[in-house]
């Protein structure tokens, strides 16, 4: 039995159904995103979304939805949907469907009377190219389709509607046409793999509607301009290829392409296998030939902090070792270019935020685990000396290095560590002064960079840095451990934040830590009774002041429960980490049982992958972008983890 296999039930049961999402990027920046049954709920949502450099650094959607037809005796079946004003769904052709499988590619079955129509969904990699594949497995009369593509030619964050400017020109190209609704955008190239006859027919399909936005309070119609149709005779047994792309492609080549492009991709039959392939959609290599990771999908872009806090999990708990090196060379380039004042070019942004550097070490900490010292000091020691010298001679604009060995930053009016929501301009959660996962971070850090000069034979930095670290160390026991058993979440002169937070748990969690294991437990005790769910740890406790656990309503609202009650699975990764830690296989079954709530995920909200964050109450609903890096990095490193303790 398929692994993600949806049922005839479930898909045209709408209030189901258009709750589950997918999503397929090329591993160069383009995505393509929809409900399970092809009907978008999001203004994020499209069959080919491209970034198009030329005119931001956003992603557009050009064509929006791709409506097939089965024509018999003259009758058309529309298989397409959309929702309208009015909570009007028209054509309806989630109806037809019988059956949603995707453990291999995205597939789906119709079913019109005497007719079975599969069609088969990719990406192709590193081209902004969608592949459709249609094949007719059963009709008993002749059987035509027709194809209405809905074009939208627009930022992702912006709405399209009907106007007198969007250009109605198209010219033929081999099985297809070309087209584009404004300047300065590439043409649309759609084409078959046999002879299409394309009848143009040019109109505006008005007020559809986007529900997704309209529970974020943002405005949620548009109208989509449809230039024609195209039609072409399909007999039983034979398939017919569709392509979308922003380059030209060979209409006698799309089978084979089709068919090369499926055989690459990872299967989804397994939790761990959907892990894996989630962790794949992230990559975005360049035409500079450079490295990188998306934080997230459908909206965030590649982010410093992010890149380094998950490529871990992504890449070397998979045993993907070349792309942890080859994007970590695309990051560090710019973390010096930073380092050194100079103009950062590159896709990364926020590399001013100030624990970024301390989570690159981090990182090559990670790859010592995996490739051992020698190797990590081969390619990154020089990262780690220019780093710590970087940090203690207070370089950084915003993180200081106090006499007492600790890291002070100023995080008042600007948010600065990850939890970075605003309202009204100024942080929701201003955490401010010694941050205390900053300085689990540089302990840890310089540690292990001790570790590894004396490794080297370095023993003049070996000793500088473990001095460092026994300073640091100290201070911070005396700063963050308070009387009630766990951390202050950040200490700002008087100001000790006694707020239950999960930043507590990182020096747990990390491989050298000042604290005592007593400490230690006594923290994961308290993670465990307050902040513990099945989808991640909360943000805060129920019982501190301001818990606000809904990620609801909008954006103003949403700013507010941020970071204020959610429930992140990243997190938890680290707690899973700390647990084996502590309690070894003693705790090996508990945490096995944690897997189950994110196992669960792989069928909700966007199948096969993690979401940003989830409600920190029940029913624990998945909330934010459908597709979050450090989720699925964080649980990626909890399986390893896991498989290390069970051998």
């Amino acid at each position: 039995m398929s692994y993600l296999k949806f049922e005839r039930a479930l898909m045209i049961n709408l209030q189901e159904s258009l709750q589950k999402e997918i999503i397929r990027t090329n591993r160069s920046g383009a995505y393509s995103c929809s409900t399970i049954v092809d009907c978008n709920t999001r203004k994020y949502h499209g069959l080919l979304v491209v970034p198009v450099p030329e005119l931001d650094d956003d992603n557009h959607v050009l064509l929006s939805s791709f409506d097939c037809s089965v024509i018999q005796h003259g009758a058309a079946f529309n298989l397409g949907l959309h929702k309208y004003q009015g909570n009007t769904f028209s054509p309806n052709g989630h109806k037809y469907i019988r059956e949603f499988d995707c453990s291999g590619i995205p597939t789906t079955i119709y079913r019109v009377g005497g007719v079975v129509l599969k069609r088969e969904t990719l990406f192709q990699h590193y081209e902004d190219r969608i592949l459709i594949r249609y094949t007719l497995e059963d009709a008993h009369s002749a059987t035509t389709l027709q194809f209405r593509p809905f074009l939208a030619f627009r930022s992702v964050r912006q709405f399209t509607h009907e106007n007198g400017t969007a250009s109605r020109d198209y010219e033929e190209v081999p099985n297809g046409i070309r087209t584009r609704m404004y300047d300065g955008y590439p043409f649309l190239y759609m084409q078959f793999s046999k002879k299409a006859d394309f009848v143009f027919q040019p109109d505006w399909y008005r007020g559809i509607e986007y529900p997704k936005e309209q529970e974020r309070g943002y405005s949620s119609n548009e109208d989509l301009y449809v230039p024609g149709y195209f039609s072409i005779p399909i007999k039983k047994g034979e398939s017919i290829v569709f392509a979308a792309s922003t380059s030209e492609s060979k209409p006698r080549t799309l089978k084979t392409l089709f068919e090369e492009e499926k055989s690459e991709r990872t299967p989804r039959d397994n939790f761990l296998h959907c892990l894996v392939n989630a962790a794949h959609q992230f990559h975005v290599h360049d035409k500079n030939g450079e490295r990188y990771l998306v934080a997230g999908y459908p909206w965030f872009k590649c982010r410093a902090r992010d890149t380094f806090l998950s490529l871990p999990g992504l890449t070397l708990s998979i045993d993907e070792v070349d792309y942890f090196e080859d994007a970590m060379k695309t990051a560090i380039r710019q973390l010096r270019q930073f380092m050194e004042g100079k103009e950062q070019t590159g896709l990364i942004k926020e590399m001013d935020q100030p624990d970024v550097p301390l989570w690159a070490l981090r990182a090559v900490q990670q790859y010592a685990h995996k490739m051992g010292d020698k190797a990590c000091a081969e390619r990154f020691y020089k990262l780690v000396t220019d780093v710590i010298s970087y940090i203690a001679a207070n370089r950084h604009p915003n993180l200081e290095l106090t006499e007492e060995g600790l890291l002070k930053t100023d995080g008042t009016k600007k948010a600065v560590t990850w939890m970075n929501s605003t309202s009204n301009g100024l942080p929701v959660v201003p955490r401010t002064g010694y941050i205390v996962e900053f300085n689990a971070l540089w302990y840890n850090d310089l540690c292990f960079a001790a570790h590894l000069a004396g490794e080297l034979g370095d023993a003049a930095r070996q000793t500088e840095w473990q001095a460092m670290a026994d300073k640091c160390g100290e201070a911070f026991v005396k700063t963050f451990v308070n009387p009630y058993g766990y951390l202050y979440d950040y200490v700002d002169g008087d100001d000790r934040c006694l707020l239950v937070r999960p930043n507590m748990i990182f020096p747990v969690a990390f491989d050298y830590s000042p604290l005592t294991n007593e400490q230690k437990r006594s923290i994961l005790d308290m993670c465990t009774r307050e902040l513990l769910t099945p989808k991640g740890l909360r943000t805060l406790s129920p019982k501190s002041t301001g818990y606000n656990p809904m990620y609801v309503g909008p954006q103003a609202q949403r700013d507010l429960a941020y970071h204020q009650g959610t429930a992140w699975p990243w997190l938890e990764g680290f707690y899973i980490e700390a647990c084996l830690k502590l309690y070894k296989r003693s705790r090996l079954s508990f945490v096995q049982r944690q897997m189950i709530g994110f196992e669960d995920e792989m069928f909700n909200h966007c199948i096969g992958t993690l979401p940003e964050l989830f409600d920190g109450n029940p029913p624990f609903c998945g909330r934010g972008a459908i597709s979050f890096a450090a989720n699925v990095a964080g649980i990626l490193r909890a399986v390893e983890l896991i498989e290390t303790f069970k051998d």
